[in-house]
């Protein structure tokens, strides 16, 4: 049994709270690799934002579940020697998908855990998210459970159609489960193809592709039932045009790629939603820099030569996100 706290982690609870009384939202960024974390650790350390480290099922399998986590533990001891005395950086399991995998998860040092029960039947949900909560919270591990589905496909995670969360559903699972926070579906999805072009319309400024509004209702009735519980939003990547066309030019096909709007996302920041993950964005700026690199100079076969510029590229979007989006630049719970 590895403790988190063993390792410099924190959980989620007092950086919600924050969050939510500061109408800002923590950025939850995946990684499967060192690039992305060394990318991740900088932008948060240079923008004093609190981070979630995210980890799937499927970074586990590639990246090997041991590695990930003194990767983590390695993130923190960074986070310090870049300059952050007090860094809060939370490793968190995205999308646990069975009690076994969240306990493994919980045993070997993650400091917070998803449990997404949400493809099952209600009453199995609560049953599952329940023995996850009841395991994790003997060791202070703060657990997300989820309601409603989102479509898309991004790891092992896929479905074909939205369920929008049933807003007369979640006081029960909130207090039967008694989990910490809460994923909703409001009209996100995961992956870099979000919308199918024809539920689009055509901005006549710039000739982009705009997809339809999340669905704000829901996620007021969702706040309305449990006032001031954290709110989180899953498949949030806004898919940036700029990288898309980088890729498509230097030979990627990604033809009708289309992402949450910015402008959405720091509106649902300013609410009880405190968490949002952000994964697909940052494949896409990894990619962009790579393809680059590998067109520009096609006789580079040095690694460090075309994944630096891709940690410099992801960087870039880590920073973004947090200030122009999330809004979690300087909220530290210690500035240093």
């Amino acid at each position: 049994m590895v403790n988190y706290k063993d390792l410099g982690l924190v959980n989620t609870r007092e950086m919600f709270a924050r969050a939510i009384k500061g109408g800002y939202a923590i950025p939850a960024f995946n990684f499967n690799n060192m690039e992305q974390m060394q990318a991740i650790i900088k932008a948060a350390v240079e923008t004093k934002s609190p981070v979630i480290l995210q980890v799937s099922k499927g970074a586990r399998q590639y990246a090997n579940a041991t590695l990930l986590r003194y990767m983590a533990q390695g993130a923190v001891e960074y986070a310090k020697e870049l300059g952050c005395k007090h860094p809060e950086i939370v490793l968190h399991l995205d999308h646990g998908d069975t009690f076994e995998t969240c306990k493994s998860c919980i045993d070997s040092g993650f400091s917070s855990v998803m449990i997404d029960g949400s493809h099952l039947p209600y009453e199995e949900n609560v049953a599952l998210t329940k023995k996850v909560v009841d395991y994790a919270h003997q060791f202070d591990v703060t657990v997300e459970g989820e309601l409603g589905v989102l479509a898309g496909v991004e790891d092992e995670v896929s479905a074909e159609h939205h369920t929008y969360t049933n807003p007369e559903e979640v006081i029960d699972f909130a207090t039967r489960t008694g989990c910490d926070s809460l994923a909703i579906s409001i009209g996100t999805s995961h992956g870099a193809y979000k919308f199918k072009p024809e539920q689009c319309h055509v901005d006549p400024a710039t000739g982009r592709l705009v997809p339809p509004p999340l669905e704000f209702a829901v996620l007021d009735a969702v706040m309305e039932k449990l006032p001031g519980f954290p709110i989180v939003l899953h498949g949030s990547s806004s898919v940036p045009q700029e990288e898309v066309d980088t890729i498509n030019q230097f030979g990627g096909k990604l033809e009708a790629a289309i992402g949450i709007p910015e402008e959405q996302l720091r509106k649902a920041a300013k609410s009880a939603v405190c968490k949002i993950n952000i994964d697909s964005d940052s494949r896409l700026a990894m990619t962009a820099a790579v393809r680059k690199v590998f067109a520009e100079k096609p006789a580079e076969f040095d690694p460090r030569k075309y994944l630096g510029p891709a940690r410099d590229n992801m960087e870039k979007l880590y920073k973004h996100k947090i200030v122009n989006v999330l809004g979690s630049e300087n909220k530290l719970a210690q500035l240093d």
